[in-house]
């Protein structure tokens, strides 16, 4: 009787330790992303949980790997190769499986079908430390969640996403002045965006928590940026961004963005400067006008080391 409880404990802890994994999962190669794509509001991007699905689309296998580890892209040291081929992926969750398990479940199926190893490390690396400068922050507190408007049900020019991700976005003007849109999205509300002619971008966004923006600040330099402001909520936040740092933002998302040069002293000429220069004057800028700064410094950071993947995977 002793030996037949021992075997039932062991089984138990065994199957207690089980990592999750999907019931069943289709994996395919994404469509190259068209125009009309885009205007018909058919883009099929990023993950939605409906139920008991799982959605992903058009997401490289570096993606993969970041979400299945829960860490930012520049925590993820891989080949170069891991971002070119897109995927498009439809899952199945186990019943009582619940949304916070998702990723262990992706890591599950990336190490099956794509054969990926990896490992956890920590390493220094150069950084831009964000900070409150001196004379402390020019922005103010947004308003609490409950008060903001809901995002407009009406039909919209473009929706990105579905859930807690869709991004609606409405065109408001345009002209000789530039063009004026709003977006709308479920995290951080409305976003007012104007662009002038010469390209250069205003956006003004309705909630916006520090660790956000250091995220949405890192693809536009050369190094990773990381909250030390110690400033907890969310708040309204205006950044002026140039058509520089737009360029460098889609060039580090994988984007085939070719170098153009502008002249620094206007049209009329002067020294000129790459449009993938990762000096990011002006966005240093941009953070200065927030009562904000950027430090560069090293720092040890948790990084998930990528072994060995295959290119393509198993068949479904």
């Amino acid at each position: 009787m002793r030996k037949f409880l021992l075997i039932c404990a062991i089984a138990a802890v065994a199957a207690f330790g089980q990592q999750p994994a999907f019931e069943v999962a289709s994996i395919r190669s994404a469509a190259q992303i068209t125009p009309d794509m885009i205007t018909s509001g058919k883009l099929h991007v990023g993950m939605k949980i409906d139920a008991a699905r799982v959605d992903i689309g058009y997401l490289s296998l570096r993606d993969l790997a970041t979400m299945a580890y829960e860490v930012k892209p520049f925590q993820v040291t891989a080949p170069d190769w891991m971002a070119a081929q897109r995927f498009d992926i439809l899952a199945k969750m186990p019943d009582g499986a619940t949304k916070e398990q998702v990723p262990a479940m992706l890591r599950a199926l990336l190490e099956e079908r794509f054969k990926l190893v990896a490992h956890r490390e920590n390493k220094e690396q150069p950084v831009y430390s964000l900070e409150v400068g001196k004379n402390g922050p020019k922005f103010k507190e947004a308003p609490p969640a409950e008060t903001v408007s809901p995002k407009p049900e009406g039909k919209a020019d473009l929706v990105l996403g579905a859930g807690d991700q869709q991004v609606r976005i409405n065109r408001t003007g345009g002209g000789p002045g530039g063009t004026q849109m709003t977006m709308s999205s479920p995290e951080s509300g409305t976003t007012k965006v104007s662009v002038g002619p010469d390209g250069q971008m205003h956006m003004e966004i309705e909630r916006m928590t520090m660790a956000t923006l250091a995220q949405t600040l890192t693809p536009m330099l050369d190094r990773p940026v990381i909250d030390h402001t110690e400033l907890k909520g969310a708040f309204t936040i205006a950044l002026d961004l140039s058509i520089q740092d737009m360029m460098q933002m889609a060039r580090t998302a994988g984007a085939s963005v070719p170098v153009m040069s502008v002249p620094l002293g206007g049209p009329a000429g002067g020294p000129a400067i790459a449009a993938s220069d990762p000096s990011g004057g002006t966005i240093f800028t941009s953070v200065q006008k927030l009562g904000l700064k950027l430090e560069k410094q090293k720092e040890p950071i948790e990084t998930i080391v990528v072994e060995s993947a295959e290119k393509n995977p198993t068949e479904n």
